[in-house]
């Protein structure tokens, strides 16, 4: 299963998608953690918290990537843990490699953009926003959209051409802000 269609179903509260999850990302996201922090202990919860917190509040987030919202909690979480200890030297340079990477300017850049791309789809008609969502974040086909809907497959292509033009203006209007 896609992280996509797993979401979904842990969104709608299947204790299965969400042990899928956790079992395609828990190494993944320990190694990681392990990597930037070197306790195994701490790693272990930090990685423990992130989960816990995905499952009380998936119904609420707002989540385009599953896999870069996991990798960044983790992130921040041991940037957080680390502010809260007594800073030993090896703990401040892992704090200033985290705080001045340039993948650090380009999550917060993306969050930034991925934050008005979800602010923008918010402002599509409650149809063509209702047809979006589910043909590019819960990846129904056409088809099911126009079953689900009651919809012809004509009217559905039409509200995903709508959004996709719309927000390709929105992309352009964002790019050309960026290069000024």
């Amino acid at each position: 299963m896609s992280d996509g269609e797993l979401q979904n179903w842990l969104q709608k509260g299947n204790r299965f998608a969400f042990e899928v999850i956790f079992d395609r990302y828990w190494k993944r996201l320990y190694t990681y953690a392990y990597n930037i922090f070197k306790e195994e202990e701490v790693c272990e919860d930090i990685v423990q918290e992130i989960f816990i917190s995905l499952w009380k509040n998936i119904a609420t987030a707002t989540i385009l990537n599953l896999e870069s919202y996991l990798f960044r909690a983790v992130k921040y979480k041991i940037a957080n843990h680390i502010r809260d200890l007594k800073f030993t030297k090896e703990h401040i340079d892992v704090l200033d490699f985290i705080g001045s990477s340039a993948t650090t300017v380009n999550d917060i850049e993306y969050k930034d953009f991925e934050k008005e791309i979800m602010t923008h789809i918010n402002e599509l008609s409650p149809k063509c926003r209702e047809v979006f969502m589910m043909s590019r974040f819960e990846d129904y086909s056409n088809q099911e959209i126009a079953t689900k809907l009651n919809l012809s497959i004509h009217t559905v292509e039409k509200h995903i051409s709508n959004a996709l033009k719309s927000l390709r203006s929105t992309i352009s209007s964002h790019l050309h802000q960026m290069f000024l």
